[in-house]
Parts: C-alpha cells; structure tokens; sequence
C-alpha cells in the first residue's frame, strides 16, 4: 500500500463526510450552528484520524491509537445522528436511516482493520515490498 488513499474505509469515511456536511446545511438555523456543528466536525475526523495514524505506520502502536480514535469518532457520529433525528431537527428517516447505517458498517469495518493491524503489521509495513 503506497498511500492511505487506497485504504477502503479512508474513501468511505471520507465520502460519509461530505454526505452528512451536505446533510447538515439543510438543518434548522438552531442546529446548523450546534448539533450540525458537532456532527460535521465528528464525521470528518474520522478520515483525518486514519490520514494521521498513517502517517505515523511506521509506530504500530501509534496506527493503532489512531485507527481506534477513529472508530471512537464513528460512533460518536451515530450519536449526533440520533440526536438530530430525535429531536426532529432531522425530519427524513430515510437520510437517517441511511447514514446511521452506513455509520455502523464503518465501525465495523475500522475495527476489522485494527485487529488486522494487531495480527499482522510490523514496524516497518513496506519490508514486503522493500519500500519504506
């Protein structure tokens, strides 16, 4: 792997983003500036967290650390969800349906990739390749 551009789940969360940052600019003016806030910015943390633990793959523990802010960054983004679709600031189920899914199945994804990780990345993860 030459870049974190071909990791699956930097190109989902990446996209997710922009899904849930378009989402938000249809909220009421009370939750633009507040809940929309906080989702916006905890959707796109999890691309920059993968983006930054990359950058630091030499570390295995340090990819991990990231990898698991990350994860933790999903999920919180599923709490925001629901708290926009509770209190009805987001009226379409359909959009929340969708996104709480998609969410879900990240998670899942980042945490398959973090035990990958544990099982099988060493310190220097292009000795395969002889690229470092």
């Amino acid at each position: 792997m030459k870049s974190y551009r071909e990791l699956d789940i930097y190109k989902e969360s990446k996209q997710l983003a922009i899904e849930v940052h378009k989402m938000t600019l249809s909220l009421p003016k009370l939750e633009l500036y507040e809940e929309g806030s906080q989702i916006r910015r905890s959707s796109k943390a999890i691309a920059a967290l993968i983006v930054e633990g990359y950058g630091r793959r030499r570390y295995k523990m340090d990819y991990i650390k990231y990898l698991v802010y990350a994860q933790a960054e999903c999920d919180e983004t599923i709490v925001h969800l629901e708290f926009l679709f509770e209190t009805n600031s987001l009226q379409s189920e359909k959009i929340f349906q969708s996104l709480k899914s998609a969410y879900n199945v990240l998670s899942r994804k980042i945490n398959k990739y973090i035990q990958w990780v544990e099982e099988n990345w060493n310190e220097f993860p292009d000795q395969s390749t002889g690229n470092l």
